[in-house]
C-alpha cells in the first residue's frame, strides 16, 4: 500500500482504476507561498518542487510508507503559467488566455519514503486549444462549474473538457494529473505491483 498526498478525485481514481491499493492523505501545504518563493523556477521544475513538498509532507507523518505527491503546472507559449482557477469569473479568464494557443501541461510525481524524496518523474504534454468562442466558454462553464474549480487549465479531458482541444501530443494519464505509467513501474520494482 501507498500514501496519495492528495485528495484529488482524478489521482485517485487513476490509482483505483490501475489496482494501486492506496490511501489519500492531503498535504496542507501553502501552494500559494511556495509559488511564490519559486516564482523564478522554469515550469518543469516548479510542477517537480510542489510534488516534491507534498510528498515530504506527508511523508513525515507516516515513516515506513511510500508517498506519492503530484502537481501539475500549465505554461503557455508565451511564458503565462496557470493556476488553479479561484472563482468562476477567473476560470472564464484562464479559458480566454488559452483559447487558440498551445501549452505545456508539466505533471510530477515524486515518491518519499522516511521524509526523503526516493524516486521522482516529470511528464510533459503538448496541448493546442482550438479558437473558443465566447458562447462556448459560457455554454462550457455552466456544464463544468465548479468541477473544474481544482483543475489547473480548466479542464477534464475524460469529460467534457476534451472539447477544448484541436490536438493533445502525450501520455493521457500526464494530462490527468500524474505520469501514471512511470509510478506504476516504480511501484514494480519496490514490490508494491506484482512484476
Amino acid at each position: 500500500m501507498i500514501v496519495l498526498a492528495s485528495t484529488s478525485a482524478s489521482r485517485r481514481a487513476m490509482l483505483n482504476a490501475a489496482g494501486v491499493p492506496h490511501e489519500a492523505l492531503a498535504a496542507h501545504v501553502d501552494e500559494d507561498a511556495a509559488k511564490a518563493a519559486m516564482s523564478q523556477v522554469a515550469p518543469r521544475d516548479l510542477a517537480d518542487a510542489l510534488a516534491e513538498l507534498k510528498a515530504l509532507k506527508v511523508s513525515q507523518r507516516v515513516p515506513g510508507t511510500l508517498v506519492l505527491g503530484c502537481d501539475s503546472v500549465v505554461a503557455i507559449d508565451d511564458g503565462t503559467l496557470l493556476d488553479k482557477p479561484v472563482d468562476r469569473a477567473d476560470a472564464e479568464r484562464h479559458l480566454k488566455l488559452l483559447s487558440g494557443k498551445r501549452h505545456d501541461l508539466y505533471s510530477a510525481a515524486v515518491i518519499a519514503e522516511n521524509g526523503r524524496p526516493v524516486w521522482r518523474h516529470v511528464d510533459r504534454a503538448r496541448l493546442q486549444v482550438r479558437q473558443l468562442s465566447d458562447t462556448f466558454i459560457a455554454e462550457y462553464l455552466d456544464a463544468e462549474w465548479p468541477a473544474i474549480a481544482g483543475c489547473v487549465g480548466c479542464y477534464r479531458v475524460e469529460g467534457p473538457g476534451v472539447q477544448l482541444f484541436s490536438r493533445m501530443e502525450g501520455s493521457y494519464y500526464t494530462i490527468l494529473g500524474m505520469p501514471l505509467l512511470n509510478i506504476l513501474d516504480y511501484l514494480r520494482t519496490r514490490g508494491v505491483l506484482t512484476s
